[in-house]
């Protein structure tokens, strides 16, 4: 790992090498009078693993998983966790199947050398049921967590079929939130985008914009989500939302056609678009830099 400098670093692993230096997108700043005890860290987001996918989109689904665990197993610095942002499995409606491929996922993320591994619902592992098959494989849909410093908030936004969090659960976050001072840096991590990106093609939260109202007093916010299978990057207001690329297959650019298709395979180039990100945090301030690297394990 590079010596840690003040700022969060952001490399999403795809299958380009594509550069770009200097991205400033938001800022989280700690409080010096505080007296919190801040530490650099990183970690890694993986999402939209499809587990069970079988189709022309990706050939090479039974062991697209398995290399990204053997890719992060193989980083020469360990992070110090890792977060799986939903779409664990491929949506099926057979509750048996469905607890089948949430169990073969688990046992196959279980080979990943890092232990400290969080994970998150999609529409696709939730929906159906209203959470319950993942549930009992993972546990609660939604959370917090703290790590050096930052505090980790886990918004469920697929659980409920017509894409909405729900009343309860934004009582929740508002009420996790009024425990932290102001200027608290926190991460949301979603699978949905909070905000509207492509409300026809389900990229979008019923009720985010209400999630948003309710964060937005907080200065040092910054949204991870999944869903999208591509990187994006957009600010409302002063927070920044970052979506991961998948781990299964790419879709087209926001609204760029009428359906959301997936980007045809092409074998000369089979891990074209796919990728997760590390992030590196050094949360006394925060500038992001993006680079692309393939996955190369067999």
């Amino acid at each position: 790992m590079a010596d840690r400098r003040n700022f969060l670093k952001l490399v999403a692993v795809g299958g380009s090498a594509v550069f770009a230096s200097g991205l400033k997108i938001n800022a989280i700043a700690a409080d010096a009078k505080s007296g919190a005890a801040y530490e650099d860290f990183y970690f890694v987001q993986l999402s939209d693993t499809h587990w069970g996918y079988s189709g022309p989109a990706n050939p090479d689904a039974s062991n697209t998983l398995k290399k990204a665990v053997a890719t992060v197993n193989a980083l020469e610095n360990p992070p110090d966790f890792i977060v799986f942002t939903g779409d664990l499995t491929h949506t099926t409606d057979d509750p048996k199947e469905r607890r089948r491929r949430l169990s073969e996922f688990r046992e196959i993320a279980a080979g990943l050398k890092v232990k400290n591994v969080r994970f998150m619902p999609g529409e696709h592992d939730a929906s159906l049921d209203w959470g319950a098959a993942y549930k009992e494989q993972f546990g609660e849909t939604f959370y917090t967590f703290d790590h050096k410093g930052v505090h980790f908030i886990a918004l469920d936004n697929v659980s409920d079929p017509g894409a909405s969090i729900g009343e309860a659960q934004l009582a929740w976050l508002k009420g996790n939130l009024a425990k932290l001072p102001k200027n608290a840096p926190i991460v949301v991590l979603t699978h949905r985008p909070l905000f509207d990106l492509a409300a026809k093609w389900d990229w979008a939260t019923r009720d985010g914009d209400k999630a948003i109202e309710i964060l937005m007093p907080y200065p040092n916010v910054t949204v991870f989500y999944g869903h999208i299978h591509q990187e994006n990057h957009h600010m409302t207001g002063h927070i920044a939302h970052h979506s991961a690329k998948s781990l299964i297959f790419p879709l087209p650019a926001p609204g760029s056609q009428e359906k959301r298709t997936p980007l045809p395979w092409d074998p000369a180039t089979p891990n074209r678009g796919l990728g997760f990100r590390e992030v590196e945090a050094e949360p006394v301030k925060a500038e992001y830099q993006i680079q692309e690297f393939p996955v190369t394990k067999a």
